[in-house]
């Protein structure tokens, strides 16, 4: 079971990156999934998830509220889309899987973690 994420890079303040994260190994389309961010000297932190099946269900922290859009089109593709990028959002994100359906937005509440992608906001 392998998640791969990627889409980072260096982007100018108020720009926009979409990353993809793609699921190998089993279906995800019953897992809830999340995007998670570490910024250096941080600690790991939530930005997003989505819920599993339709992804009817959707939440983002407050930080990225409104900038951020987490979605997904099939059972191996979750994409975080990021608007009006600050420098305060660099960092390396994260993809995970959950086991289960519900909304997840604890680190510790995932199974499977991608390798993450580096993501440069300059100003």
């Amino acid at each position: 079971v392998q998640l791969q994420a990627c889409g980072g890079g260096l982007v100018q303040a108020g720009g926009s990156l979409r990353l993809s994260c793609a699921a190998s190994g089993r279906t995800f389309s019953s897992s809830a999934m999340g995007w998670f961010r570490q910024a250096p000297g941080k600690e790991r932190e939530f930005v997003a998830a989505i819920s599993g099946w339709s992804g009817s269900g959707t939440y983002y922290a407050d930080n990225v509220k409104g900038r951020f859009a987490i979605s997904r089109d099939n059972a191996k593709m979750v994409y975080l889309q990021m608007n009006n990028l600050k420098p305060g959002d660099t960092a390396v994100y994260y993809c995970a899987a959950a086991l289960g359906a519900q909304l997840r937005l604890h680190s510790w509440q995932y199974d499977y973690w991608g390798q993450g992608t580096l993501v440069t906001v300059s100003s």
